[in-house]
């Protein structure tokens, strides 16, 4: 892919805005979460010693329990048709999960959408039907490439039950 996706300071300001329009969505709709803060003071050192990876947000479910969220602020590739998301990251994420029998989510939009459209998709599916594994020739990084239908697309005006529903659709 000539296009890859690269952390840069554009990148962190996008990541950022899609976080604070997450958070504008959540409380929109009275969805109670945690945000979590992602400065090294407020991470533990058991975690630190795995090169563990921390979520977003923690969003609390009644009668289920909480998921974890990764917000990410992506763009379909122009020509590949997919959305990038890193590889090493979601590992961590997937070992995270495993370990501690947590659900972590991606949460995906950009301005293109407004913010108004997320793109969900769980850890576990990534690295299921993430296709194909390619290598950015500007990080040097691995990323899966994940076809937009493979995501659960909701809406600013949906709630958090399409989640669910379409979560057990075939």
């Amino acid at each position: 892919m000539n296009d890859e996706f690269i952390i840069t300071d554009e990148s962190r300001q996008k990541g950022d805005e899609a976080e604070l329009r997450f958070k504008n969505w959540l409380d929109n709709h009275n969805i109670p979460y945690f945000y979590i803060k992602q400065d090294k003071e407020t991470f533990s050192s058991a975690f630190k010693k795995n090169s563990a990876k921390r979520p977003d947000f923690m969003i609390l479910i009644p009668n289920f329990g909480f998921i974890f969220v990764d917000v990410k602020n992506r763009k379909l590739h122009p020509t590949y048709k997919n959305y990038p998301l890193d590889s090493e990251e979601t590992k961590r994420y997937s070992s995270l999960q495993r370990e501690f029998n947590a659900h972590i989510w991606y949460a995906i939009s950009n301005e293109d959408y407004d913010f108004k459209t997320w793109l969900w998709i769980p850890i576990s599916k990534v690295l299921e039907s993430g296709r194909p594994k390619f290598n950015s020739s500007k990080s040097k990084e691995d990323f899966y490439a994940v076809p937009p239908e493979e995501f659960i697309q909701i809406a600013d005006d949906d709630s958090l039950d399409r989640l669910f529903s379409k979560s057990f659709d075939s």
